[in-house]
């Protein structure tokens, strides 16, 4: 494969033959295999990244550039999952519980059918009460899948959701295929498959489930940790829709997501084509978009590599000041207290929530009114909603 560069200094040669003769990049030509196309996990070098984004920077000086290369990008993620010919959108037949009211908020669970017989699950957080159009957060989860520490369903998770609504907004929070009662149903989430292009469609069929509740069409958002975090921005970078993006500690130069959810199939690698996450989440520009990265995970390099780049992406649009990075280098890979805590002033800021109802004065989180439910009572399915009996629980039924 023969990288087109434009005419740069030496510099920028030595750094296109570093990723050209590097044994572990896969920028080298290639068989068109599919597997061969796939960037799993920590596919370069921590060197390798930085090293892409400085090359990638020389192909793109202008805004112009930048929203042809954007264009690509996004193209190639719904091309390498199959939903460049997106299915028909058919009704969603909502499966909805009893609401369940806290303080300052309410809970409802929900199951909705993203393809025929396809069972979204998850539950709504609401405002317990709204004088109006409610802002819309989608909240997809990572890879926790521990006993009584799993997904949607862990404290902090739902300490977030709940928190995000007594603040104002409505919050849809949904299992990732196989995860919570879609696992007990029978769905595998590291399943070979087209599981990536599932969860994707999942995401943008459950923009279209928070709108038909009544969230503001103009103030979408969309948050979620490590796995929810590509998740997040992957969603962003194909759905106009969302107007605010916040993944956090998952954006990378050098680490692609491991899981077939996240890599399992060609988004960011062609015969000619190669991008990296960093590249998609710039997609979203000029969009307001937060970074959250920690020292003990694969954003440890943020500050120096991932940030800069995006800053220059934005500033490309005219609006860097809409890309913002938060570190916490103590911190390790999660959605804990100091995230959140970085995380609900940027969401209050860009979709007009109430702070005060999430933080005290003093930066302290306000959650101790947040009730933390059992994972069962989270599940939308029971005796009285029983799952279908023409539910699909493999990803090999999908009739696409």
């Amino acid at each position: 494969m023969k990288i087109k560069m434009n005419p740069q200094p030496m510099a920028w040669l030595g750094l296109a033959l570093i990723l050209l003769l590097s044994p572990r990049c896969e920028l080298q030509a290639q068989s068109a295999d599919e597997s061969d196309m796939l960037c799993v996990g920590a596919h370069w070098t921590e060197e390798e990244g930085a090293s892409f984004l400085q090359m990638m920077r020389s192909e793109y000086t202008s805004e112009k550039a930048w929203d042809k290369r954007a264009k690509a990008i996004r193209k190639q993620i719904l091309k390498g999952t199959g939903l460049d010919k997106m299915p028909e959108k058919g009704p969603m037949n909502p499966i909805m519980g009893e609401v369940r009211e806290y303080d300052g908020y309410k809970v409802q669970n929900v199951a909705f059918e993203s393809l025929p017989g396809v069972f979204v699950t998850g539950s709504l957080y609401m405002p317990a009460e709204s004088d109006g159009k409610a802002p819309g957060i989608l909240s997809p989860h990572g890879h926790w899948d521990k006993e009584g520490d799993v997904g949607r369903y862990r404290a902090d998770a739902q300490k977030r959701f709940a928190s995000m609504a007594r603040m104002g907004a409505m919050v849809w929070a949904y299992d990732a295929v196989g995860y919570g009662q879609q696992k007990e149903q029978g769905w595998d989430h590291r399943e070979d498959g087209e599981v990536l292009k599932l969860q994707l469609w999942n995401s943008i069929r459950g923009v279209d489930f928070i709108l038909s509740m009544g969230a503001d069409p103009e103030r979408l958002a969309v948050t979620g940790a490590s796995g929810g975090a590509t998740q997040t921005f992957l969603l962003a970078a194909v759905d106009d829709r969302i107007d605010v993006v916040v993944p956090v500690v998952m954006v990378s130069a050098h680490f692609f997501g491991g899981c077939v959810c996240e890599s399992g199939m060609p988004i960011h690698k062609t015969k000619n084509f190669q991008t990296n996450n960093v590249e998609i989440a710039g997609v979203i520009a000029p969009k307001p978009l937060l970074l959250v990265s920690v020292g003990g995970d694969w954003t440890k390099n943020t500050p120096q590599v991932e940030y800069p780049h995006l800053q220059y992406i934005y500033g490309l649009k005219g609006r860097q000041e809409r890309v913002q990075n938060i570190h916490i280098p103590e911190d390790n890979h999660g959605y804990d207290d100091k995230k959140r805590q970085a995380v609900y002033p940027f969401l209050a800021r860009y979709l007009g929530l109430d702070l005060s109802k999430a933080l005290y004065e003093d930066g302290r989180l306000r959650e101790e009114k947040v009730v933390v439910e059992e994972q069962e009572a989270l599940y939308p399915f029971n005796e009285e909603q029983p799952f279908p009996e023409d539910g699909i629980t493999s990803i090999f039924n999908i009739n696409w």
